[in-house]
């Protein structure tokens, strides 16, 4: 599939209340028809809270919401939740196929000015899902800061990052979001959260929707609840990286740590 229609879901959160935080979203999905990939934001079942591995959903009931909505919708589902694991918490991006495989991606890099890392297992995997023809890279809110992790070895087309990212930071986020396109020459769309939290956090959203280039195909209003919609081309993105192939180029290198 050349094109890949996406939908951001840009909402705020009820904090630690995992069913109100899926009734809400039950209302937006029955609606989303068409589009091939629905993401969610960080979190979305209890906002970024520290403690909510201990009495966040389950994960197979927050498997089984998103298996019912890439069936409803004949989309991809995504979106990371606190999941309790034997091993330990984890922040747990989920990326769900109509009638078909969930894929899953621990963050990597954890939030230590909210002690994130105290409280959850960082994952140690890189992972790429194929999509109708496409190439998808998930990541997680505070990964967008570290570069080398979201390199483009030519495995993806498209990044996604989900994010509970904080107003006073907005700047960063909305700069660093065009970085990993323009760097990587791949559609970069990051859906964020808006309103505050349990602990008094606000979040203005800015999702973005950005192509190889760093032009902003779709951009949500600050401080607003909204869906963003983006219909982005596989031809367009080859063409860009035939005419300017700065990707042959890069320099080869190895992370320690990571989990072929």
């Amino acid at each position: 599939m050349s094109t890949l229609n996406i939908s951001l879901l840009q909402q705020p959160l009820t904090w630690m209340d995992g069913e109100a935080n899926l009734a809400h979203f039950d209302g937006l999905l029955g609606e989303a028809r068409g589009r091939d990939l629905i993401i969610l934001p960080e979190m979305f079942t209890t906002g970024f809270a520290m403690e909510a591995s201990g009495s966040a959903l389950p994960q197979d009931r927050v498997e089984a919401w998103l298996q019912q909505w890439a069936d409803a919708t004949d989309a991809m589902i995504g979106g990371s939740a606190a999941i309790g694991t034997p091993q330990g918490a984890v922040n747990r991006f989920f990326l769900v196929e109509p009638r078909g495989r969930i894929h899953i991606y621990d963050k990597r890099h954890l939030f230590r000015m909210a002690d994130e890392h105290q409280y959850y297992q960082a994952g140690k995997t890189r992972v790429v899902v194929d999509w109708r023809g496409w190439r998808i890279l998930p990541q997680v809110c505070y990964d967008l800061r570290f570069p080398a992790w979201s390199r483009n070895r030519q495995d993806y087309d498209l990044a996604l990052y989900v994010a509970n990212w904080p107003a006073p930071r907005a700047n960063h986020w909305q700069t660093l979001l065009a970085a990993r396109a323009i760097e990587n020459q791949a559609y970069v769309a990051g859906c964020n959260r808006v309103g505050a939290d349990g602990n008094g956090h606000q979040y203005s959203g800015d999702s973005m929707i950005i192509d190889p280039s760093g032009n902003v195909l779709a951009q949500g209003a600050p401080r607003q609840a909204t869906r963003l919609d983006a219909s982005l081309s596989l031809a367009s993105l080859r063409e860009y990286r035939e005419a300017f192939p700065a990707w042959l180029d890069a320099d080869s290198f190895t992370l320690d740590g990571e989990e072929a």
